[in-house]
């Protein structure tokens, strides 16, 4: 299993440009589902519905939520594809597995007004990070783009002249994003004034524009740990993630009028299906606005 595991994960990563994130999380599910079946003393090469059945009724009664099931069923009729495809299986028993529902959550998106509250209380700061921290949150709201794109970008990714940014996304897809006049502000005060400090700490140079305070690439956990931070330092409380920015990046746009497919453009999404979500995420709030402003929608509360 381990030679035919590695082989697909290999697979994942050089022949479909999945990325190292994407991959890991495939496979801890494969082999959650390996172990599993070995300790049913069935072969995983012999996996039937049955088989199915009982590693997901054991996962429900265990209290891992449907979304994770779903994911696993998803990384497991993918590897199961690949199995049959080699020849290794006479068929994919994912196949037959119906789809299971999950409940729709919306995104968590912040509106125009904290958004630039955070940004205002943040550049107030007197620590040493504030510059960079307010980069990434620039960034973030500007472009929209993830925490794996953010934390690769290099300084010859940026032209500060054009206000664009080349970013290489999901399977390493390049697009370029536009960001605004105060982010190209935060980044030019970041590169003159704070960047080249971190730089120095580290004897090994790298060109990534985001640096930690020992001058290295900042990681996805890193990124998550500041604006953790950030909150706790500008008492703006409203559970900051990087996905929080991109979403509120989107649902600005969209209703501000921008088209869905601009939209999805500049998020890099494949399919226009992921950029759909946000015109009901802005229907949300428009209910919300709405109930809260008009003085008959109050009545009877």
């Amino acid at each position: 299993m381990k030679d035919y595991l590695e082989d697909f994960i290999d697979y994942l990563k050089y022949n479909l440009n999945y990325t190292i994130y994407t991959c890991d999380s495939y496979k801890r599910d494969i082999i959650k589902f390996y172990n599993f079946v070995a300790s049913e003393s069935i072969n995983y090469l012999d996996v039937d519905n049955i088989v199915i059945r009982n590693f997901l009724t054991k996962e429900l009664k265990e209290k891992v939520s449907k979304i994770s099931c779903k994911r696993r069923i998803s990384a497991l009729k993918k590897y199961y594809e690949y199995l049959f495809k080699k020849g290794y299986i006479k068929n994919n028993p994912f196949n037959f597995v119906v789809p299971m529902k999950v409940e729709k959550k919306y995104p968590k998106v912040l509106n125009q007004n904290q958004i630039k509250q955070i940004l205002a209380d943040n550049i107030l700061r007197q620590d040493e990070f504030v510059l960079r921290d307010q980069v990434i949150l620039e960034i973030l709201f500007s472009c929209g783009i993830r925490v794996s794109e953010l934390i690769n970008i290099k300084i010859n990714d940026i032209s500060l002249k054009e206000k664009i940014i080349r970013v290489f996304g999901k399977g390493q897809k390049e697009r370029l994003v536009p960001f605004t006049i105060q982010c190209q502000q935060s980044i030019e005060n970041y590169l003159k004034q704070l960047r080249p400090i971190l730089a120095n700490r580290s004897k090994e140079y790298n060109d990534y524009l985001l640096l930690n305070k020992n001058g290295q690439q900042l990681t996805r956990r890193g990124v998550e740990y500041i604006l953790n931070e950030i909150e706790m330092k500008c008492a703006d409380f409203y559970g900051l993630h990087p996905h929080m920015l991109r979403h509120s990046f989107a649902t600005t746009l969209l209703e501000n009028g921008a088209d869905l497919r601009l939209i999805q453009e500049l998020l890099g999404h494949s399919s226009i299906n992921s950029t759909q979500i946000y015109t009901h995420v802005s229907e949300e709030n428009m209910k919300t606005v709405y109930n809260f402003a008009h003085p008959r929608a109050k009545e009877n509360k």
